[in-house]
């Protein structure tokens, strides 16, 4: 991947299309765990699938362990 220049967003936007039986799982989740919302659940995830799957890059592996530990945003670590 090639580097980000500083002035660039540190988040971009997306849009998806999911199965609705899905989305109805996701929203009861995050009903259930009122400390996750919709962008946290979906980046655990994604960080999920690219580390478990052979992604190595240090950012992705980070975003993979505060999913896993659920560590509240303040004490999360950063960059």
């Amino acid at each position: 991947m090639s580097q980000t220049p500083e002035s660039a967003p540190a988040y971009v936007s997306i849009e998806n299309q999911m199965p609705e039986d899905l989305f109805d799982a996701m929203r009861e989740f995050i009903r259930l765990h009122p400390q996750w919302d919709q962008y946290r659940l979906m980046q655990a995830a994604l960080a999920g699938f690219l580390f478990q799957h052979g992604c190595h890059e240090r950012s992705v592996a980070r975003h993979y362990l505060d999913g896993l530990f659920q560590r509240p945003a303040s004490q999360a670590l950063r960059p």
